[in-house]
């Protein structure tokens, strides 16, 4: 004799199965309709973060940065760099700019070094972009778009892969749309690739395409958005052990500099690089020895 689910139980049954469901269907569409976030006072302070994902800008009252006369071994791209930033500031024609090279040789340190100067005397604003969210780039624009105030926007370590096509908007933002970028914004960026894409990318692409050099100059021709080129190379020993006299100085390091120069000699070597990050790294560890706090 075959046994039948009672009715009342098929009934339990199902409300078990639907009622989370629906309840998971009521919370997705609160969220959906919730309202956004209330936008940024954009005349807050001088720096914010933009949160691509749901579209708004973080104010950041205390920047991590070091005064511009501390960045020693890049006079060029830092009078360069300051100067094109200076004219936008003050309304005058400027260019998007790529930082490109070595590591650890300063290139964002720069960029906000730069912006520091500028922002008391201008009102000249600093919006960092993370790399995941270039993609919303063109949303940020248009948020800036219009604003009385001028905005840097800076991406650091910005590349791009095999598989990410978001290189393509980005050219479109940078230079190219029918709307153009903003006169009130400026976009910064650095990278360690001066095509800011891998070299064995540009490589396969040139080896599948029917055309070679079409392939490769679609890809570098974001590289060509940007006015203004600047390149960081790996510094000297000379260069190195005068980053180093002036973070030593700057901190009021007690130790004479005769000391300082040999551990800063063996400090390097034991990392096989020089470079301006290498400097603070030995810094830091020696201020540590002395008892120094590092303000």
């Amino acid at each position: 004799m075959a046994y039948r689910i009672p009715p009342s139980d098929i009934k339990t049954d199902i409300g078990t199965q639907i009622i989370p469901l629906l309840e998971r269907v009521a919370r997705a569409l609160e969220a959906r309709n919730a309202p956004q976030n209330a936008p940024a006072d954009l005349s807050a302070t001088d720096a914010f973060v933009w949160h691509g994902e749901n579209g708004t800008l973080e104010p950041v009252p205390d920047v991590a940065r070091v005064d511009l006369a501390l960045l020693q071994g890049i006079d060029r791209a830092r009078d360069t760099l300051l100067e094109n930033t200076r004219r936008f500031a003050t309304g005058l024609p400027a260019n998007n700019a790529l930082l490109w090279g070595a590591r650890g040789m300063g290139k964002s340190s720069l960029v906000k070094a730069v912006h520091g100067q500028l922002a008391g005397e201008t009102g000249l604003a600093l919006v960092e972009i993370h790399r995941e969210d270039i993609a919303t780039l063109p949303r940020l624009m248009t948020l800036l778009r219009g604003h009385n105030r001028r905005f840097l926007i800076f991406c650091d370590d910005l590349s791009f892969d095999q598989a990410d096509t978001s290189y393509k908007s980005l050219k479109a933002v940078l230079e190219g749309g029918i709307e153009g970028r903003p006169a009130n914004v400026l976009f910064y960026a650095t990278s360690n690739r001066r095509h800011l894409m891998p070299r064995d990318m540009m490589d396969n692409e040139r080896q599948r395409a029917i055309n070679p050099t079409e392939a490769v100059e679609e890809m570098v021709s974001l590289s060509d958005r940007f006015g203004l080129w600047l390149g960081f190379h790996h510094c000297s020993q000379d260069e190195y052990l005068a980053m180093v006299k002036t973070y030593a100085e700057h901190h009021g390091l007690d130790m004479p500099w005769a000391d300082i120069r040999a551990q800063a000699i063996e400090w390097t070597n034991t990392r096989g690089s020089r470079s301006g990050r290498v400097a603070w790294q030995f810094v830091q560890d020696l201020a540590g020895q002395l008892g120094k706090r590092l303000d």
